[in-house]
Formats: C-alpha cells, structure tokens, sequence
C-alpha cells in the first residue's frame, strides 16, 4: 500500500466519514475552532472534502456541487455519531457476564 488515502476514496461514503471525522477531532480545539459547535465544524470539513474530492476525480459539476451540501449533512451526522459511539465505547466500564 503506498497510499494511506486516495482522493478516490475520500469520494465514497465511508472514506468522507473517516476522513471527515479525523480531520474534525484534529482541528476541533483549535484556536477560535474550539468557539464554534463541532457539528458546524465538522459539516464545513465535510463540504470542503467532498468539494476537494469531486475536483481532484474530475467529477465536479454544477449538480454534483449543489448535491454536496446535502451529502455534506449526512456525513457529518455519520461521523459525529461515529465519533460518539467510539467514545461512549471506550468510556463505559466492560460488563462481567
């Protein structure tokens, strides 16, 4: 594997989320990023990449640029609850059977 990430898989579902969800717990508690709600954040992370990832691929247009916003919403609700369910994991006790 010579590539950790490619723009091919940014552009799928599961690759916006994680990258989506990596870049917003990088940046989070950034100067004044740390003001704004992490969902906000994480939705413009989530435009931008996916705006990146159809320019990068050749595959933006007029109509893919206007369905990105949308897009942009489930993937950043994706990978705040992904983010979420990874944390509330780790931080529960384990049960004894």
């Amino acid at each position: 594997m010579n590539e950790f990430v490619t723009w091919e898989f940014v552009k799928t579902y599961s690759g916006a989320i994680l990258t989506v969800t990596l870049l917003t717990q990088f940046v989070k508690g950034l100067g004044f990023i740390e003001r704004i709600p992490t969902r906000i954040v994480s939705y413009a992370i989530a435009v931008v990449v996916m705006l990146l990832a159809q320019i990068f691929t050749g595959d933006l247009t007029v109509s893919a640029a206007a369905l990105t916003f949308i897009n942009a919403v489930i993937v950043s609700l994706a990978a705040n609850g992904t983010y979420d369910a990874c944390n509330s994991a780790v931080r529960k006790p384990s049960e004894k059977p």
